[in-house]
């Protein structure tokens, strides 16, 4: 029993920094509607603010994976776990928008932190069996963290109290931070570092003998090679990878989810509801978020991500089009302000069980070993640039052209999706972190 509570923990604290993470994109967006009593905002100080975390993730996914490669997994979980607390306590202080756009960008290089190391901790302490569902852990973090922010937001709608909204982020961070104790080092990091004979004892509490065995012998093999991380991802055989990684990253936030996500209170008020009606339709969307994760997590070993993610976009596309023919049509009104709620919540479904977990399993999975921190970094680092321009340009638009031919353009973003998947991305269904690897070598010194 022992063995399976400590297997419990390692992943539950392994995934958790992707709640805070849900959590503080997810809280913004019903702050936002009370934040502009207390501080003034324009539609594009709205946009700062909400897009200042962004900001520092893309900072902190560029030094947390080059960070994790150099000192461990762990100790940087512990970085992040500190100023996601301290980035909270400032926000929730904040007197004037430059001190609340400055602490989000402290609680961004956190996020940031995050998104690159909570995927590379999951895959390399999962077995290969169940990497998939295991990896997918940080994307039920992450819409739990946004179901919770809903919730709370919901809770302090009718007291306006958006100070608890974003201070409350400081306890699932504490949270983090008791972690740390419970989690372990990656046992592939250990490897990297000669360390075998504690990279034994962590995989014990996770695998079979002779599980243990086998990876163990892949990875001392793949670290054989003398390479340097900046030579490994400079290499021939590493840029169909770069390019896969780099375009899913992109491609996941410009589909349209994050919009919906810091901004669906906004345009449901638009639409004539009440701010605490707006919140209350947000949460049905972000329960939707976590049930249909939990479907994803049940099937993606099975499937395999590549075929998820091209249903996936398929759905989605539907649904922003049947969206965008309704609003044209009947225009954003409160007799459409539910059919609205519904289709989003249809795109969320689809978003929810694909590409949602599906990139966060698949970005690690795509690089070796010796570069697996750094490249998943660079790959979330570009994730957050896309989540900013979308973060940073969706109010504007909003003004500027109407809901309509805004979900309208992220249904042809869809679509290029699918046909960037179609041709770019592998399926890494079953194999080891190892196979894919020796498989990219071989076919590029083949060719």
């Amino acid at each position: 029993m022992k063995g399976k509570t400590n297997k419990a923990l390692i992943y539950f604290f392994g995934a958790l920094g992707g709640l805070l993470y849900g959590y503080d994109t997810g809280v913004i967006s019903g702050a936002l509607l009370f934040i502009k009593n207390d501080i003034p905002l324009t539609d594009a100080l709205q946009g700062v603010v909400v897009s200042s975390l962004l900001v520092g993730a893309i900072i902190g996914a560029g030094f947390s994976g080059m960070l994790s490669d150099r000192i461990g997994r762990r100790k940087v979980v512990l970085l992040i776990s500190i100023v996601f607390a301290f980035g909270a306590l400032g926000a929730a202080l904040s007197v004037n928008a430059v001190m609340l756009i400055l602490f989000r960008i402290v609680i961004g290089l956190a996020v940031g932190g995050s998104t690159a190391l909570v995927p590379v901790y999951l895959s390399e302490m999962a077995p290969t069996h169940i990497r998939g569902a295991l990896s997918s852990l940080n994307q039920l973090m992450i819409t739990i963290g946004i179901l919770v922010a809903y919730l709370i937001n919901f809770a302090f709608s009718a007291s306006e109290g958006w100070r608890w909204m974003l201070g409350l982020a400081i306890v699932p961070s504490l949270i983090l931070l008791a972690g740390v104790a419970f989690m372990p080092e990656s046992p592939r990091w250990l490897i990297k570092k000669k360390r075998e004979d504690e990279a034994r004892k962590v995989m014990e509490l996770t695998r079979n003998k002779q599980e243990i065995e086998k990876e163990l012998k892949e990875m001392k093999e793949t670290e054989k090679a003398e390479e340097s991380t900046r030579s490994i991802l400079a290499s021939p055989w590493m840029k169909p990878m770069l390019v896969a990684g780099i375009g899913l990253s992109i491609f996941q936030q410009v589909i349209g989810i994050n919009a919906i996500i810091y901004y669906a209170p906004t345009i449901f008020e638009k639409a004539g509801l009440e701010a605490s009606s707006s919140i209350l339709g947000t949460v049905g969307i972000g329960a939707v978020n976590v049930l249909m994760t939990l479907v994803a997590i049940a099937v993606i070993d099975k499937v395999g991500l590549k075929k998820l993610l091209l249903a996936g976009n398929i759905g989605m596309v539907l649904a922003l089009l049947a969206l965008s023919v309704i609003l044209l049509t009947a225009g954003l009104t409160p007799a459409t302000a539910w059919y609205t709620v519904i289709l989003l919540g249809l795109f969320i479904v689809f978003f929810a069980a694909t590409w949602g977990p599906a990139v966060w399993v698949m970005l690690p999975e795509l690089f070796p070993l010796k570069a697996r921190g750094a490249g998943t970094g660079l790959t979330t680092l570009c994730l957050s640039a896309a989540n900013l321009v979308v973060a940073l340009l969706f109010p504007i638009l909003l003004g500027a052209i109407g809901p309509a031919y805004i979900f309208l353009i992220f249904a042809a973003i869809g679509v290029l999706a699918f046909l960037f998947v179609s041709k770019f991305v592998p399926e890494t269904k079953g194999r080891s972190l190892e196979d894919i690897e020796k498989d990219l070598r071989s076919k590029m010194s083949a060719s």
